[in-house]
């Protein structure tokens, strides 16, 4: 009787423990399962702001949102179809094409701002990598260099324009000499070095242009004197002489200026050379000559 009643007991432990371990499985599940409905709930109630979201992030990507009201319907003008604007590009992209353009040489960048020596040069200056053409023109002076590998050699056209005034200066009893045309970089260097070293840099800078600022480099200045008359070269007194007072007069006729006149080494950087003359075609040089201005003064880059 003992032993019996010891096995309801177990077995009705165990009928307990299986009902406690149900009832857990149970519970377990019906908490999971409201857990699962209320994040749907949550994730439907949110779901408006999630796609304003990336609506407003697409929109920030193409840089342009989509036209409201009224706006919507600008796309006809009394009767005619108007041309749909192109939407903008990408903020990334427009850095990038800004930073390209930024990258490319200009053609012309004004050097007024910028820090210059007692001597006209700007102080810190590089040589640039292309050669500086303001309204068509090729430009050499002190703000504005050349590349050290700019060589293009005299220039064909003005050699043949002097030759035409040479021409015709000799049926006045003239007799022009082209006696310094093309100078390389590094002839250019040496010369300079040798004027410093006679006269000292401040007053070499007055008339000798430093290697890549030199107009020579061009090939299209022309260094003129009156043979037999040698030493009137590179002197002053070339333009009080008769074949010097015809040269100035004349020579924007063949496309020439007198490119360092009397008066103006403020504003050309040299001292006046009665002999430089630069080749401009026979159009610009005329104008420039009847403007009387020098041709920083004319192109405006004073």
């Amino acid at each position: 009787m003992k032993n019996k009643m010891q096995s309801y007991i177990l077995i009705g432990s165990l009928l307990l423990l299986i009902i406690a371990i149900a009832a857990t499985i149970l519970i377990v599940q019906m908490n999971h399962d409201t857990k699962t409905a209320n994040d749907e709930d949550n994730e439907i109630a949110a779901s408006p702001d999630s796609d304003e979201k990336d609506q407003k992030k697409e929109e920030e990507n193409q840089g342009t949102s989509e036209p409201a009201g009224d706006e919507q319907h600008k796309g006809t003008v009394e009767g005619k179809q108007q041309e749909t604007p192109q939407p903008q590009q990408p903020k990334q992209q427009q850095n990038q094409q800004t930073n390209k353009q930024q990258a490319q040489p200009k053609q012309h960048q004004p050097a007024e701002n910028k820090t210059v020596d007692n001597n006209g040069y700007i102080e810190g200056q590089q040589l640039p990598s292309k050669p500086t053409y303001i309204k068509g023109v090729l430009i050499a002076n002190k703000k504005y260099p050349l590349p050290k590998d700019f060589a293009p050699g005299e220039s064909k056209e003005a050699r043949a324009a002097f030759e035409k005034m040479a021409q015709d200066a000799r049926k006045h009893g003239f007799e022009l000499v082209a006696f310094s045309t093309y100078r390389s970089y590094e002839y250019q260097q040496m010369l300079y070095n040798r004027y410093v070293q006679r006269d000292g840099k401040e007053k070499a800078d007055r008339y000798s242009a430093r290697p890549g600022y030199s107009e020579h480099q061009t090939g299209l200045a022309f260094d003129i004197g009156e043979k037999s008359r040698e030493d009137l070269w590179l002197t002053e007194e070339f333009g009080e002489s008769p074949a010097g007072k015809w040269l100035a007069a004349n020579a924007h006729k063949y496309g020439f200026i007198l490119r360092y006149p009397k008066g103006k080494e403020h504003i050309t950087g040299y001292m006046y050379e009665a002999w430089h003359f630069r080749y401009l075609g026979v159009d610009l040089a005329t104008k420039v000559k009847e403007s009387g201005l020098t041709l920083e003064e004319y192109l405006g880059i004073v």
